[in-house]
């Protein structure tokens, strides 16, 4: 999944981004058998099935909104048998979707996944109107059969608030020209169809903006799918549902194509792996010791290599966090198995994986 245009790279539609590297660091999580990865973007299932084929002890949860990607997902893991199993689902449903399947939404999980954006599915299936390349009715929903779609949110929101959609989820700078193109041209007709939308789009942006920064299309495009399928409002709410969620010795891995998710991935890993002390103890008591430990250090990005490969990777940031402590509801804190590592104070440690920085 990536926020990438969706021209530059139709030829690798289902390569996973960073796949080795998320794998590796999924594996640490995944070692006892019956242990359980909840992979929240499924999509055409290429993350779960690396998992399942490297990981011979996982079993993994795959959860979409979208039917047609579980559908599709399904009959490509269908061989692992009652190794995988699929839920429809958006990933803000963590805690429902594990007590579902009897097991504990706090810690009843190894490990938990995201791939964030926009699947290769719904980019290659130019009727969802996730595309720009060819005129389509204005859906954009994740999951086509609830919600509000693209051409409503055209239609209805009025310019301040179209604005503010195509500026912060779409960094458009001319967002509020935009916005005020749309209200004049819906008071004549109703927008239905991309086409309308792109042809708009390359009226209200400047020739100059329009020659460098790839189609003028993207950045609009990007921003009403975010704010069709609340793309933020979901990973805000499923973020600590996913720590919560995974064991000692869990982890959680997102890998993100947007400023805005990357932002709160890495708050959300960096509140977990703070620690309670004041700064001024010579040492870190037990009971002030982070929850979590980060296993990435910042964010990893892919290589120039795996970039020309696959040109959807050029955004990706990628994350891991392990979690070390569980805090009771009273309060106190302790550690319960797992392998987890000695943490200092800002929640640094070593990656068991051993693996390289991409």
């Amino acid at each position: 999944m990536s926020d990438v245009p969706e021209d530059d790279a139709p030829a690798h539609a289902h390569v996973p981004v960073l796949l080795d590297r998320v794998v590796e660091l999924l594996a640490p999580a995944l070692a006892t058998p019956g242990a359980v990865l909840v992979d929240c973007t499924l999509g055409m299932g290429g993350h779960s099935e690396a998992v399942l084929e490297r990981l011979p002890d996982a079993v993994v949860i795959g959860i979409d909104r979208d039917p047609e990607a579980l559908a599709r997902a399904g009959r490509r893991l269908e061989r692992f048998g009652r190794r995988f199993d699929a839920a429809h689902a958006t990933y803000d449903e963590i805690p429902d979707v594990l007590a579902e399947r009897g097991l504990d939404p706090v810690g009843g999980a190894g490990a938990v996944l995201f791939d964030l954006g926009v699947s290769s599915l719904q980019l290659d299936e130019l009727d969802r109107g996730f595309a720009y390349r060819a005129d389509a009715p204005l859906d954009m929903r994740m999951d086509p059969t609830r919600g509000p779609t693209a051409a409503d949110v055209l239609n209805t929101y009025e310019a301040p608030e179209l604005t503010r959609v195509l500026r912060d989820f779409g960094e458009e700078k001319f967002a509020r020209r935009i916005a005020d193109a749309v209200v004049r041209t819906r008071a004549d007709e109703p927008f239905t169809t991309s086409a309308r939308l792109v042809e708009l789009l390359y009226a209200a942006i400047p020739a100059p903006a329009r020659r460098t920064g790839g189609h003028p299309a993207k950045r609009t495009f990007q921003a009403l799918r975010m704010e069709v399928n609340d793309e933020l409002g979901v990973l805000r709410r499923a973020l600590p549902a996913a720590l919560d969620a995974v064991g000692i010795g869990g982890r959680v891995v997102v890998e993100s194509y947007h400023s805005l998710e990357d932002r709160l991935v890495k708050r959300a890993f960096a509140a977990g792996a703070r620690t309670e002390a004041p700064d001024d103890l010579p040492f870190v008591p037990e009971e002030a010791q982070p929850e979590l430990r980060l296993v990435t250090r910042g964010a990893e990005k892919a290589d120039e290599a795996e970039i020309a490969a696959n040109a959807r990777a050029a955004s990706v940031r990628l994350r891991a966090a392990e979690r070390v402590r569980r805090r009771d509801p009273g309060g106190s804190a302790g550690r319960s198995g797992g392998t987890s590592g000695r943490t200092g104070r800002d929640g640094q440690g070593q990656d068991r994986t051993g693996g390289r920085r991409r």
